[in-house]
């Protein structure tokens, strides 16, 4: 059999799946396939076709909101071919080898390859199985590009790429390996392809050790189940996407204010001292965080408890940030220190994942070489077991009392740490409870923000999975403070949009490494306005002034300009809550048929009107294209200069300028500069409107 390990799997040695028995109709809704590897259920939906191979062997960890509703079908087979009809859609397969083609009306939408070899009919099997799970071979058009596939750091179109859906403590924004991931890829030719599963899915986008004009997905389960969706273009596709895997609901106002954070506020004395030099310096901010370390005890964490060393009164502490007009976050992940008499009542209930070896309490090693200096050495410790319904409830409530206390928000960190030997309380070995896992966890703090603040449920998360979007939101983990880090965040910002999930946020002025470079922290903090969410957090200083007068100055005036748009960006986040499309779009959604857009590929648009060109390097010089298909002329925010669309443009910003442009003739609602939303009442109001001239 192929080894999948290598680049350059043995082909010869898979045996391509065939039709062995019986195709036959199963009601109005279904045909059922006897196929060399067992059964095959076909059916046919308002989106396009649904292929399930093999029976289907884990846990339901709810990645879907629903089961879709199937359209009445027909089947006709004749000698070696059958066809299915249903919807609009036509799903021909052939029976040996088993290979398929999906029509809408006249139109292809996908198909097994048509990429032969000298010596056999087909260079890739269209679906065979393997020994690590299941291989489909799915069609490229010659230069056809393909987006989604969770948050990834390089190109945004995957063409020529392996990526491997799995969820990773990635330690930066500089390799393939990421914290978020969904098996879920779209082309603007017009199609989506879906896996449901929470297994590792390695997918060879036109890669070429596998083929260059072949799309394979390895999955690493005992079952696969595709869906193949037809739409327009990516904002069909992904509107199609996420009615399968759930919207995002809108987060609330304040969630929208500027979060301040670092790795860590040390005790009480600093972390007041930090909310009072916010306030005096006038700087706008919503919303300050303790950081792991800033309120637990390292050895004895987590067990929702304040280190009494540091916060003998907690409630006081709170208490005197919520009169300097703060929402307060704090820090959590999910283990249990050995250390704390936790561990030991959560074990005997059976509440932690065990060990599949030996059926005990797993006691997770944390390796500490990874870190280096950034981190204190981790205790050995266990992991909440989330499939186990009163573990659920139990980490569920015991978020009560923080919120009781005044905790507005939970940043929800980790996630990646399941692993292969473990066993959960469903029966799911590790290695499938990996990547659902994170999904549990997130739904969990989600679930208690919903019952217990006083605020409105909002969670930030690190590590995410097919249908973490349902809580939001996201933010990119600890990418390197340079160019090169900014730059990855941004990519890695548009690839989650690009894959259901409309809210982000990044580590504005980089999370290690840092060098103190006051451009690069203006430039971060200047991108970061025209994101769903904005943080400043890394190891060290993140308030402006910490970088210098002039810095300072340039970075709160972007600050200030992120609380103007607050009634644009809630009016964005609102389309995005029933569309499904980010509030930052790569362009290949906002101009589906200008392909000269599509390869500026570290620009983008904030919300239908802004388009924003972030300056990545040192110097301020950006070049960006303004799309004819949107606006034939645009106008540049805030100063009115004009420029000709459907051509690429360069400028040199002076450190407190921003690269925006705006489509000639459209407004942009802009409210008043505070200094929190707390200032805002009753809402976010519109104060004005900036006019990009025109007729």
């Amino acid at each position: 059999m192929a080894n999948f390990n290598t680049n350059e799997p043995d082909w010869n040695n898979i045996t391509p799946l065939l039709v062995s028995g019986k195709v036959s109709q199963v009601g109005t809704h279904a045909v059922s396939v006897e196929t060399s590897e067992g059964p095959l259920t076909i059916s046919l939906h308002d989106f396009g076709a649904r292929l399930r191979f093999g029976q289907c062997q884990f846990g339901d960890y709810g990645m879907l909101v629903k089961e879709p509703s199937c359209v009445d079908l027909s089947l006709e087979s004749a000698e070696g071919k059958s066809v299915v009809k249903g919807g609009g859609y036509t799903l021909t397969f052939r029976h040996d080898p088993f290979a398929f083609e999906l029509s809408k009306g006249s139109s292809s939408i996908q198909r097994s390859p048509s990429d032969g070899h000298f010596v056999r009919e087909f260079r890739l099997p269209p679906v065979a199985r393997v020994d690590e799970g299941w291989f489909v071979g799915l069609e490229l058009g010659s230069s056809e590009p393909v987006y989604g596939l969770g948050e990834k750091w390089g190109r945004l179109d995957k063409r020529g790429q392996l990526i491997r859906s799995y969820n990773h403590d990635a330690l930066g924004v500089n390799a393939e390996i990421s914290y978020k991931n969904t098996p879920f890829a779209w082309s603007p030719q017009g199609w989506g392809a879906f896996v449901h599963t929470p297994a590792p899915v390695t997918h060879g986008v036109g890669f070429a050790p596998w083929s260059q004009r072949s799309y394979g997905l390895l999955v690493e389960d005992s079952s696969m189940d595709l869906f193949l969706m037809a739409g327009e273009g990516g904002a069909e596709i992904l509107n199609i996407y996420t009615d399968l895997t759930g919207k995002a609901p809108v987060p609330p106002e304040w969630s929208l204010g500027v979060i301040l954070s670092k790795a860590y506020y040390q005790d009480v004395e600093e972390l007041l001292a930090t909310a009072q030099d916010v306030r005096d310096n006038n700087m706008p901010c919503d919303v300050i965080t303790l950081d792991g370390r800033a309120w637990q005890d390292t050895d004895t964490r987590f067990a929702f408890e304040w280190d009494p060393k540091r916060y003998p009164d907690p409630a006081g502490v709170i208490k005197k940030l919520k009169d300097l007009n703060f929402k307060v976050c704090v820090w959590e992940y999910p283990l249990v220190s050995v250390e704390n008499p936790l561990f030991e009542t959560m074990s005997e209930k059976g509440w932690l994942l065990k060990d599949r070896n030996t059926g005990d309490t797993y006691r997770y090693q944390w390796d500490t070489s990874c870190f280096g200096e950034v981190l204190t050495p981790l205790p050995e410790s266990g992991i909440v077991d989330f499939t186990h319904p009163d573990a659920f409830a139990f980490w569920r409530d015991s978020h009560k009392p923080l919120f009781d206390l005044g905790v507005d928000m939970i940043k929800a960190d980790f996630g990646e740490q399941v692993e292969g030997d473990m066993l959960a309380h469903n029966g799911d070995s590790g290695d499938t409870l990996h990547n659902a896992y994170t999904l549990l966890y997130n739904r969990c703090v989600y679930e208690a923000a919903e019952r217990y603040c006083k605020t409105g449920p909002f969670l930030f998360s690190r590590s995410s999975w097919t249908g973490s979007q349902r809580y939001p939101a996201q933010w990119g983990g600890d990418p390197q403070a340079d160019w090169g880090g900014l730059a990855g965040s941004v990519r890695g910002a548009l690839s989650w949009g690009m894959s259901g999930a409309p809210f982000y946020a990044t580590d504005v002025g980089g999370f290690y490494g840092d060098q103190r470079d006051a451009e690069l922290y203006v430039r971060w903090a200047q991108a970061g306005v025209f994101s769903a969410h904005m943080r400043l957090h890394g190891i060290g200083q993140r308030e402006p002034w910490s970088y210098g007068d002039e810095a300072g100055e340039a970075a709160n005036q972007a600050l200030k300009l992120r609380y103007q748009l607050l009634p644009y960006l809630r009016a964005a986040m609102e389309n995005s809550s029933v569309t499904g499309l980010p509030v930052q779009r790569a362009m290949v959604l906002t101009c589906p048929n200008e392909k000269a857009a599509w390869g500026f590929e570290d620009q983008f648009m904030f919300g239908d009107d802004m388009l924003v060109a972030p300056a990545l390097a040192p110097g301020g010089k950006i070049e960006f294209y303004l799309p004819s298909s949107v606006a034939s002329h645009w106008r540049r925010f805030p100063d009115g200069q004009r420029f000709e669309g459907g051509k690429s443009h360069s400028l040199t910003l002076a450190l407190d300028e921003i690269g925006v442009f705006v489509p000639e003739g459209k407004s942009i609602p802009l409210g008043p500069i505070v200094e929190h939303t707390d200032a805002l009442a009753p809402g976010l109001s519109t104060e004005s409107y900036w006019n990009a001239g025109g007729d």
